[in-house]
């Protein structure tokens, strides 16, 4: 446990209804707009994919925990395919981050501390680049930036962004 009062570990199949309510945090990220339920985010084949069957073969995650071991965020990384592709999607052989942080811990370096340890998974296992898609008015596309996400491709209110990483 670090003096943050939060530390890693890595996600496991006992993580699945956690990176499901992560899922639900990230599509609502903006307090301001009306909230989309949980049934509606695993409902919609879209945006369940993120998280269906976890963990898959390949699959890449973290959590976070409080003091008392209780989840507080994660990230994940996951392949999709062309025929199958996540909004972020770059290609077959790039797995696209999700990650989600509850909301009283956001601001205090847990999304961070997870993107550095996806980058370390990551490029352990191989990887040499991971992607994600972000609307461009959420703040976590400034962190995203902050840890080299570039952005390769723009839509009406979102970035797809690749980030480089070395291998380990």
């Amino acid at each position: 446990m670090s003096d943050s009062g939060f530390s890693l570990r890595t996600a496991t199949g006992d993580d699945a209804e956690f990176l499901a309510d992560m899922l639900v945090a990230a599509v609502n990220w903006d307090p301001a707009r009306q909230q989309v339920s949980r049934e509606q985010v695993l409902g919609d084949r879209q945006t369940a994919h993120y998280v269906e069957g976890w963990p898959r073969a390949g699959d890449l995650g973290a959590v976070a925990v409080d003091t008392g071991e209780q989840p507080i965020g994660a990230v994940w990384l996951r392949l999709f395919s062309a025929d199958d592709p996540g909004y972020g999607f770059v290609a077959a052989d790039v797995p696209e981050l999700s990650l989600g942080v509850v909301p009283q811990w956001r601001g205090r370096g847990v999304g961070r501390a997870l993107l550095t340890e996806m980058a370390r998974q990551a490029g352990a296992s191989g990887f040499t680049r991971m992607c994600l898609s972000v609307e461009r008015a959420n703040r976590a596309r400034g962190l995203y930036a902050d840890e080299g996400f570039t952005t390769v491709e723009s839509g009406p209110d979102s970035d797809t962004m690749i980030k480089i990483i070395s291998r380990q």
